[in-house]
């Protein structure tokens, strides 16, 4: 399409939606979705663009769980949302052959490159494979415990200590996402950023990632010819994301550059062949693989597959801990059974020197604990939405029909609200539901419990996810009282990923012993 098609077409919708959101503000705000000559339902959306999770589940409980969305005319906005276990299990497992991400995934989401979350076919399995035999490595999991205990001893503790001498507030949100950005940057890139110190250092690609991450949503609401003349223009968000993205590639570019200086001063020296065996060197395999299957184009493969995996790691992690622990201080009967339990199958000097989870055995110990982060895991999904792509048109279960090359959106965060999936008490926070008869944990199918997506693309850091969770939550919880600042606003982003608007302000203090 020219430039000045597309021009004329955006200022055609700005002005429409121009009017229709100034006659919808004077109306009393509604959960119904009119649709509207030329710009389709997209007015009702930009009003409730700030809560569009709670809208998109409103319009869901209210549409038997799954909705079709109309858009503005010549837009291409249409899609099928849709939060049926039904559908879900038929669109990631039954029929996933049918369902990738497609072309308009990779237009939204063009920053993640050919990464794993947007690959798919062969490339995707390609991502998949190394991933999984990485992931799967016999060092792996002692090496999570490592890392995530040093930076327990030596970074989390002493700002929390301080805070609690000093009765600060911080924000756990942000120590938490710098805990995990730290993390898997030492993982994947072999580089610390230290972002997590005393200090809480500006960190550019920290900031970067959240301009992106709200940029993308709004692509959604958008049609393609706004946000691409925000793009060409440089103004609102895609000024933002324009900007992110210089600066995410200039620190991974940089990273992948030290990582080889690395390597071969290290092969220079002739290291030991027998000592390099046992260890796993995470950003060093990537980067073999990389030069071996895709010479000419190995940085960018790097790239791509770096911040993908960083994307989830920084984010799954420290998302999920956040509400995780914004609950426990709305619930704090529950954090009182799960201390309880801390101190009924751990010996407080483990707990104390960073050795309780030596062993996995250990965790499994923490049957209450595990219900608690699942059940936070529910109501807040890290990443609340999935965006699919029909290759056929095709039925779902629920009967609705899909046409070819139509887009449609599974709504993760309105799942964990729906009555006829949960039961009643579905809005309630209730780790006993976890908990089967014989005191074990009752397992549910992941098409139902859809924090780790489901299918053949369940996610590969399930378990590396909940081993930290388990680490920090036990390792705050049984050293520090954590009361929420009152009248600090708990409200979720308008961002593809599941964060905290305001962060999550606290005031801390030391547990008597």
């Amino acid at each position: 399409m020219a430039l000045n098609t597309i021009i004329e077409l955006a200022l055609l919708y700005m002005s429409l939606l121009f009017v229709f959101n100034y006659y919808m503000c004077r109306r009393k705000t509604s959960t119904v979705l009119t649709n509207w000559p030329l710009v389709g339902m997209t007015p009702s959306v930009l009003i409730h663009a700030h809560r569009i999770h709670d809208f998109a589940t409103d319009i869901l409980q209210k549409s038997n769980q799954t909705f079709n969305f109309i858009g503005p005319s010549l837009a291409n906005m249409n899609l099928l949302g849709t939060c049926d276990p039904a559908n879900i299990n038929y669109i990631l497992s039954k029929n996933f052959a049918n369902y990738p991400k497609g072309v308009e995934f990779n237009k939204i989401f063009d920053i993640l490159g050919d990464g794993i979350f947007s690959a798919d076919g062969h490339l995707w399995e390609v991502h998949r494979s190394i991933t999984m035999s990485l992931f799967t490595h016999a060092q792996f999991y002692p090496m999570i415990q490592k890392t995530v205990r040093r930076k327990i001893e030596k970074r989390l503790v002493p700002l929390l200590d301080r805070a609690s001498e000093r009765g600060v507030e911080v924000d756990l949100h942000d120590l938490f996402q710098r805990f995990n950005f730290d993390n898997i940057c030492s993982l994947l890139l072999d580089h610390d950023p230290e972002s997590l110190s005393l200090e809480l250092p500006h960190v550019p690609f920290h900031q970067g990632l959240m301009d992106v991450q709200e940029a993308v949503l709004y692509r959604y609401v958008l049609p393609e010819s706004i946000w691409k003349l925000q793009r060409w223009i440089g103004l609102g968000k895609e000024k933002k994301l324009s900007e992110a993205w210089e600066v995410i590639d200039e620190f991974i570019y940089k990273c992948i550059s030290m990582k080889r200086q690395k390597v071969a001063l290290e092969n220079s020296e002739h290291s030991s062949a027998a000592e390099e065996d046992d260890k796993l060197d995470m950003s060093t395999a990537y980067m073999e693989f990389a030069d071996k299957e895709m010479p000419g184009n190995a940085d960018k493969f790097l790239r791509d597959t770096l911040l993908s995996l960083i994307v989830g790691g920084r984010d799954s992690t420290s998302v999920a801990l956040s509400w995780f622990f914004w609950l426990l201080s709305e619930n704090p009967l529950v954090e009182a059974k799960i201390l309880d339990e801390i101190n009924t199958n751990l010996q407080s000097k483990e707990v104390k020197s960073w050795m309780l989870f030596n062993k996995r055995e250990e965790m499994q110990k923490l049957v209450y604990l595990h219900g608690a982060l699942c059940e936070s895991l529910r109501l807040y999904p890290p990443v609340p939405f999935n965006h699919k792509t029909a290759i056929e048109s095709d039925i779902l279960p629920s009967g609705h029909r899909v046409e070819k090359d139509s887009k449609i959106v599974l709504s993760y965060y309105a799942m964990g609200r729906m009555e006829s999936i949960w039961g009643k008490d579905c809005l309630e926070f209730k780790p006993e539901r976890w908990i089967n008869k014989q005191g074990g944990i009752k397992h549910e199918p992941s098409y139902k419990f859809i924090a780790f997506n489901a299918g053949p693309r369940l996610c590969t850091g399930k378990d590396m996810t909940f081993t930290q969770m388990k680490i920090l939550a036990t390792s705050i919880i049984h050293g520090y009282c954590i009361q929420v600042v009152k009248s600090h606003p708990i409200v979720p982003s308008d961002s593809f990923i599941l964060d905290m608007k305001y962060g999550l302000k606290i005031r801390v203090a030391k547990r008597s012993a």
